[in-house]
């Protein structure tokens, strides 16, 4: 199966760091966001990818390409962990590119690879929402192939926070698996249909990509995933999963900082180390209230 990843935005939220270079390409530890986001995709059996990019975005193609200096610099120095790690990003899958010329929205990026997907089913991996594993997406083959439909991944959030996502009705047809009958975008607290939020991954029916060109602009100009899929549910059932495993936001910097911390204390390399200096700082402002 073949996956899309957006990543044409222009990361406005975490300037002036994002002039430059591609919000995806912020590191969380030691690796950019979008590796984890193709690493994950390998890992549930994709060996075909689609990155849609835009302008100012060579970063990315860069990164999954060689980089014969570099192998050669970490050869010479007899430094065979590094090379490993560096060679094997440009092994990962097969990489494609394809441009979003301007901003138009997720539904636009998607549609960007319909040449690329065909008439097969294909996966979408947000490329600033970061999986710590594939099950996420296995699950979502699983059920693609039980009631032969599109589905979607979501998490329920807290109420105060619906408003920022696009949320699902529907009823639960099996543990852990819902039949969409409707989703709004960004609804208000008080007519939200469920506190189910569409969260980053989702595995789409050709259908999806026939509907696409015909989604008329909502606000700022943007084509809305959400509306196509709205537009699928006259055709085509929809299911959604709720999420086994924690999954975290990178688009704006406070969930960056989450990310990098949760996965740090996760981690063999950082994790007893990064906990006492977080207890340390902890302690320092402690001292400091009193």
């Amino acid at each position: 199966m073949k996956a899309i990843i957006p990543a044409a935005g222009l990361g406005t939220r975490f300037l002036p760091a994002t002039k430059a270079q591609p919000k995806e390409m912020l590191p969380v530890l030691n690796k950019p966001v979008i590796q984890y986001v193709v690493e994950e995709a390998v890992a549930a059996g994709v060996d075909d990818v689609l990155i849609i990019t835009g302008r100012g975005k060579r970063a990315i193609e860069d990164h999954f390409d060689r980089s014969v200096e570099l192998e050669d610099l970490l050869e010479r120095a007899g430094d065979t962990e590094k090379l490993r790690q560096v060679r094997g990003i440009s092994e990962l899958a097969e990489v494609f590119y394809v441009r979003q010329k301007r901003p138009r929205g997720l539904g636009h990026a998607v549609l960007c690879g319909a040449a690329h997907t065909g008439d097969q089913p294909f996966f979408v991996l947000l490329g600033d929402v970061i999986m710590p594993n594939a099950s996420c997406l296995k699950r979502l083959r699983e059920v693609h192939e039980r009631y032969g439909a599109s589905v979607i991944a979501v998490t329920p959030v807290e109420e105060q926070y619906v408003s920022r996502y696009g949320v699902i009705a529907g009823h639960e047809v099996e543990p852990g698996v819902w039949k969409v009958t409707d989703l709004v975008e960004k609804p208000a607290i008080n007519t939200a249909p469920s506190n189910l939020a569409i969260f980053g991954r989702y595995l789409l029916t050709p259908k999806v990509m026939e509907i696409l060109p015909h989604v008329e602009p909502g606000r700022g100009g943007e084509i809305q995933l959400t509306d196509a899929l709205r537009e699928l549910l006259k055709s085509e059932e929809l299911y959604a999963i709720s999420l086994e495993c924690e999954g975290y936001d990178t688009g704006n910097v406070l969930s960056w900082i989450e990310a990098n911390i949760a996965l740090g204390l996760e981690s063999p390399e950082f994790g007893a180390d990064l906990r006492e200096r977080l207890e340390a700082l902890l302690g320092r402002g402690t001292r400091g209230e009193e």
